[in-house]
């Protein structure tokens, strides 16, 4: 059997991963680079139970256990840390509390900490391109294969998948998975799929070194009288990713064309050197963005592709794409080896749950 997987982040690489450890010949195809996209500029950040009541609770046990076993398992030095999460809130001027100390001691007067949300048993981070990268060469190391280039169709037997085209030629196979992030939604030509947003996200990683501990933040900050939510997660390679201010903007066509607002970047620099006198403008590594792949109904696409045969889907996981990469992975090779699933049921996430996209929107 021959498996094509279209799309070089996370779930492309766990579900590649997955598949050569069962033996199955796999090629992936990416048109930029291995974690080009939000893969390689996401948080990291990852929970156990955090998806708790939700459809999405199995996947995310089943894909932090295995976060804390590829260690293990795989070559290479991703980060993998327990760490604690807390939330609270950035005490704005004329509060009260805005001169009183942060109960964190690295963090600036007046960052309230409400609560402990996360623990080093619930709560973990993973350096995400480290962890991409590592996972996609432990499969390539196992035999896969990864191709350059642009999948511009879906080659057919009848209602069967016979392979990809790749800019004129065509890689043969038995089946084909479609994990291209937000640029899913471009398979929607070839197949019947439901519609995959993108929303963009903004982000600074600064160059912390061993002066922030592991403890994840969720916090509510004030700008211009609204509130606006930010998040910080310090990884263990020394760096420290800071998020807010998402919004919805056009897709460009190649991943490696996604640049942030610059505005948007001013105002989270500006919002993280009023959190810790860590976050100093000398010290920023990366200003940039990514898109996050998302469903009208919030749960990702996972599993066959409807009046299809041998076509499958794995994107729409939104801000949990690197936490539910394992578990997707794992999953997608059971039921394209097995046909079924062993540890997660995937009923939540069939793509046959929404109303497939009109092609002739995408003409």
């Amino acid at each position: 059997m021959r498996v094509v997987v279209c799309g070089g982040g996370v779930i492309g690489a766990c579900t590649a991963y997955f598949l050569r450890r069962r033996g199955i010949d796999v090629t992936v195809v990416e048109r930029t680079e291995v974690a080009a996209a939000a893969s390689g500029k996401a948080g990291g950040f990852l929970a156990q139970d955090w998806c708790a009541g939700s459809p999405l609770d199995a996947l995310a046990r089943r894909s932090f256990a295995l976060h804390a076993q590829l260690p293990g398992e795989i070559a290479g030095d991703w980060g993998h840390r327990p760490m604690s999460a807390y939330s609270g809130f950035v005490a704005p001027d004329g509060d009260a509390r805005r001169d009183t100390p942060s109960a964190l001691g690295w963090l600036n007067d007046g960052v309230v900490i409400t609560q402990r949300i996360g623990t080093a048993k619930t709560t973990a981070i993973v350096h995400p391109r480290k962890f991409t990268a590592a996972v996609m060469d432990a499969a390539l190391a196992l035999g896969a294969e990864l191709r350059s280039g642009r999948v511009t169709g879906i080659a057919r037997d009848g209602d069967c998948a016979g392979g990809v085209e790749v800019e004129g030629s065509v890689i043969a196979a038995d089946a084909v998975v479609i994990a291209m992030g937000p640029w899913s939604l471009l398979a929607a030509q070839w197949m019947s799929l439901p519609a995959v947003y993108g929303q963009r996200s903004p982000s600074i990683v600064y160059d912390t070194a061993a002066d922030v501990p592991a403890d994840a933040l969720f916090l509510e900050y004030e700008e211009d009288g609204s509130a606006v939510s930010i998040e910080v997660f310090p990884r263990a390679d020394g760096s420290t990713h800071i998020t807010a201010l998402s919004d919805i903007a056009p897709l460009p066509l190649d991943p490696a064309a996604v640049t942030p607002d610059l505005d948007a970047i001013a105002r989270l620099q500006a919002m993280s050197e009023r959190m810790s006198p860590l976050f100093r403008p000398e010290r920023i590594i990366a200003q940039q963005a990514c898109f996050r792949p998302v469903t009208q109904d919030g749960l990702p696409l996972i599993g066959r592709v409807p009046h299809s045969e041998g076509l499958y889907v794995a994107t729409g996981h939104n801000v949990w794409g690197i936490l539910n990469a394992p578990a997707t992975g794992e999953a997608l090779a059971e039921l394209i080896a097995d046909g079924a699933t062993r540890e997660v049921d995937l009923a939540p996430f069939d793509p046959a749950r929404l109303r497939p996209l009109d092609p002739a929107l995408l003409s």
